[in-house]
């Protein structure tokens, strides 16, 4: 058995699965805490690696294509505070991180695992029931439907159609994708033969996210759904050309700096920061990130 205990977390590898635990160390990101511990088996891991560094290292892990559907709901958009295959390794202990490389390449050599992709999902996804309340709205999934429910913030057109209620047989797709610049984030539902271009601002099957600290615990929810729906390697087609909704191209370098569009995102912090929404400390954060821009 190779073991390695750190303040991030601890990796323990018995010769067929690794077992990850979130370390409580302040400094642990509130979605890796959330998620909890994971059992990998070794079959859904690709390979691992240890880069050292000055004052720290890190361990990662890669998985095998289509084993994990956090990873697929995610779509690699985690940072790498939030992501659960990564473990920050002190200085001290760069022996033991590269012991526990050597064990874990050994038994994928010994077992002969390949790097291939696989066509149905290896880990269970995270666990239910789970209620998420980020944004504007909330999300809770109890294994077999979800519900979306509004707040205050919700722009009144979606709001007034009230809760939404899907089982996973309604859903056809899932995304999550987190705030970046002046673009708001969203968890998206695609509905069976309702596809939809509207923005998730006014979308009744989408939370739109704002870039604050539980953002990122909308993720769950989707990994949960997605864990759930057929594995992508497995569709079809029919149903759905295209599982996942088209989405807005993202804006060019000369948008994203446009003097108006900065001038509004500034309006609107001040007006989330007046209302409670943001701290006091979130409010500089956000402001002073949009006047690096102008």
């Amino acid at each position: 058995m190779a073991e390695i205990i750190q303040k991030d977390g601890t990796w323990v590898f018995d010769g067929d699965a690794l077992r990850l635990t979130p370390g409580r160390d302040k400094n642990v990101s509130l979605f890796r805490k959330t998620l909890g511990e994971l059992v990998l088996p070794l079959g859904a891991l690709a390979g691992v690696s240890f880069e050292q560094g000055k004052k720290a290292g890190r361990l990662r892990l890669r998985l095998r294509d289509g084993a994990d559907p956090l990873l697929h709901a995610t779509g690699g958009r985690l940072t790498e505070p939030n992501d659960p295959y990564q473990l920050i390794v002190e200085s001290d202990r760069y022996g033991v991180a590269e012991y526990f490389v050597d064990e874990v390449r050994n038994a994928l050599l010994l077992d002969q695992v390949p790097a291939e992709p696989v066509d149905a999902y290896l880990l269970p996804g995270p666990s239910v029931p789970l209620s998420v309340s980020a944004g504007d709205g909330t999300a809770t999934f109890d294994g077999e439907s979800i519900r979306l429910e509004w707040n205050w913030k919700t722009e009144d057109a979606k709001a007034a159609a009230g809760s939404r209620s899907l089982t996973v047989t309604d859903i056809a797709a899932v995304e999550w994708h987190p705030a970046a610049g002046l673009e708001n984030g969203h968890l998206r539902f695609t509905v069976r033969n309702a596809p939809t271009k509207a923005p998730p601002k006014y979308d009744p099957n989408s939370v739109e996210l704002w870039g604050f600290k539980k953002d990122p615990l909308m993720a769950l929810v989707a990994a949960a759904v997605q864990a759930r729906l057929p594995h992508p390697a497995r569709a079809t087609g029919t149903d759905v050309p295209d599982a996942r909704p088209e989405l807005p191209s993202p804006p060019v370098a000369a948008a994203e700096d446009d003097h108006d569009a900065l001038l509004r995102r500034l309006r609107e912090l001040g007006e989330l920061h007046r209302t409670g929404v943001l701290t006091d400390e979130e409010f500089t954060l956000a402001k002073q990130a949009v006047l690096k821009r102008m």
